[in-house]
């Protein structure tokens, strides 16, 4: 097995298994621990995956119902319900550097959240007993007493499906289109849309091609009311796959709007993204001090990325990814 020195959950270092804090945070303060008895890579393993609560298959990354027992990570048995979701590297082979997928989410998930404050949901790096890596994260649609806590995803919002918007229909729209939505269906709009405003600037910084209609969610609160759930799926997909600045097919703003920067060059700067804030109503002073954090490099992002679990050369990658979208990102007409 492999010499862990870092937490698989929070990265931080001088720990051999899961700190304390990340134990509170993902398995509600029980010892878990990091390594599943488990090898899906052998016939059994295979065997009890296709056919033991498989959630979907988003793309080609698939997604395994899990529950914790007895101090380790177990496949949910058959008629319960799962607590987590746990994403094993994908078969896919053509996509590049596919066993570092599991390490990629689940650093840049820990990068939103430890460093800009994002709301995600609880995650951590977890391992089959063949040492392969496993990306495990906790639904947060379940209430502590169990029941299910509404929520839908803002292609559902948008009534978007494949019959009527084709098989690319959770690419179809753009971010405004996101925006226009939520403004629609939550009653606290200006507070969410600042969350959304930031999510959509964390997605273009740390490369994340495939920020599509599904991968933004609404959650009703037990007040009635609807918020943004905590982010999900966030990934620095450039480092698999060749995609461009946005997944969604009409882009951040109208083509009218461009900066000349975004014109000249075909990749945004801060100003386009000041334009898109104003237009979805992002309240100036917080579009300002927004701007401010992303446009400011970020020592904390390299540390994190030093203590992750992805191979060196990966590493470097993620590093000189991150340095050349920042790069982009400060420009300005001005």
């Amino acid at each position: 097995m492999r010499k862990i020195d870092v937490c698989p959950g929070t990265l931080a270092p001088g720990f051999d298994t899961y700190s304390p804090s990340c134990l509170r945070k993902v398995f509600g303060g029980k010892k878990v621990s990091h390594i599943m008895d488990l090898t899906i890579n052998d016939d059994t393993g295979r065997e009890i995956v296709a056919s033991i609560n498989k959630i979907s298959i988003s793309g080609v990354q698939e997604k395994i119902s899990a529950i914790t027992k007895k101090g380790k990570i177990i496949i949910t048995p058959e008629g319960e319900s799962g607590r987590y979701i746990i994403k094993p590297i994908p078969e896919y082979k053509s996509l590049r550097f596919r066993n570092n997928i599991p390490a990629n989410e689940h650093l840049t998930m820990q990068i939103a959240s430890q460093v800009y404050k994002i709301n995600t949901a609880a995650n951590a790096l977890a391992f089959f007993a063949d040492d392969n890596p496993f990306y495990i994260t906790k639904r947060f649609d379940y209430r502590a007493d169990g029941s299910k806590i509404r929520q839908d995803d803002f292609a559902s919002i948008a009534g978007k499906t494949e019959r009527n918007s084709g098989s690319d229909f959770k690419y179809s729209g753009s971010y405004e289109d996101i925006a226009k939505l939520l403004k629609q269906n939550v009653s606290a709009w200006q507070v969410e849309m600042a969350k959304y405003f930031t999510l959509v600037v964390f997605n273009y910084l740390f490369s994340n091609g495939d920020a599509h209609l599904k991968n933004f969610s609404l959650q009703e609160t037990d007040g009635g009311d609807y918020v943004l759930t905590p982010a999900y799926d966030l990934m620095n997909t450039a480092i698999h796959v060749n995609d461009g600045d946005f997944a969604l097919q009409d882009g951040l703003i109208p083509e009218s709007a461009y900066s000349d920067v975004y014109s000249r060059t075909l990749h945004p700067c801060k100003d386009d993204f000041i334009t898109f804030g104003t237009r979805i109503g992002v309240l100036p002073k917080k579009l300002t001090s927004i701007i401010e954090l992303f446009a400011t490099e970020q020592p904390k992002v390299y540390e994190l990325i030093e203590n992750s679990f992805l191979e060196e050369k990966v590493k470097r990658m993620y590093k000189q990814s991150y340095q050349e979208r920042l790069h982009r990102f400060q420009r300005s007409d001005i």
